[in-house]
């Protein structure tokens, strides 16, 4: 399906396509990229259709196979995509990019945390120690590629905490610079510190120079 314009949009913003069908993502990079020079849109405000199958072996094949998927149906937009997962020591560094599909593909986030913490079980705290890893993808209008990556370093809380804020595994990720989990955070404070905060900033600063 063709993308739609705006014609509200100023003549001279370019226009980003944040390249995901979760919504809880198209807040928190709305949120934080809100100042930068471009016209900010997602795949359901431009009416564009599909789901790419993340069939990567790693965040960055998954995050360019999605902005790559997008890129063709809006040929004129800047394209965003990323993949992210969870690296838990104690468990091999598994979900890692497996993390969304971890406890099956109809699963919703308490299902995964709660298979993630059933797997854990007994696990001593001093070994509970896990990474958020996060990879943007930025495929330009003519085809140019870059990618950003952000890592936050934290622990696997012993049960989920924090309903009001978050998604995904945010409720079990304890951060210990906040002695909070992410699930506790607000979102404002929550894109400082995260691992896709840390690639949003890397990918603003490289917006700015282009």
């Amino acid at each position: 399906m063709p993308f739609t314009t705006d014609e509200d949009k100023p003549a001279n913003k370019q226009t980003l396509l944040i390249a995901t069908n979760n919504q809880d993502k198209v807040v928190e990079y709305r949120q934080a990229l809100e100042g930068m020079p471009f016209e900010l849109t997602w795949p359901a405000k431009e009416g564009l259709q599909g789901d790419p199958e993340e069939t990567g072996a790693t965040y960055e094949a998954n995050a360019l196979l999605k902005a790559r998927f997008f890129a063709p149906l809006a040929p004129t937009f800047w394209i965003i995509a990323d993949d992210a997962g969870l690296e838990v020591d104690a468990l091999g560094g598994a979900p890692g990019v497996y993390s969304k599909r971890y406890a099956g593909p109809e699963a919703t986030d308490a299902d995964r945390n709660r298979l993630l913490l059933a797997k854990l079980e007994g696990v001593p705290w001093e070994r509970r120690t896990a990474r958020f890893v996060c990879v943007i993808a930025l495929v330009r209008p003519g085809g140019a590629e870059s990618t950003f990556t952000g890592v936050c370093n934290g622990y696997i809380a012993f049960e989920p905490k924090g309903g009001d804020f978050g998604f995904g595994y945010d409720p079990v990720f304890y951060f210990p610079a906040m002695d909070r989990t992410f699930g506790e955070l607000p979102l404002e404070v929550k894109n400082r510190l995260s691992h896709r905060g840390l690639a949003v900033a890397k990918l603003a600063a490289a917006l700015r120079q282009e």
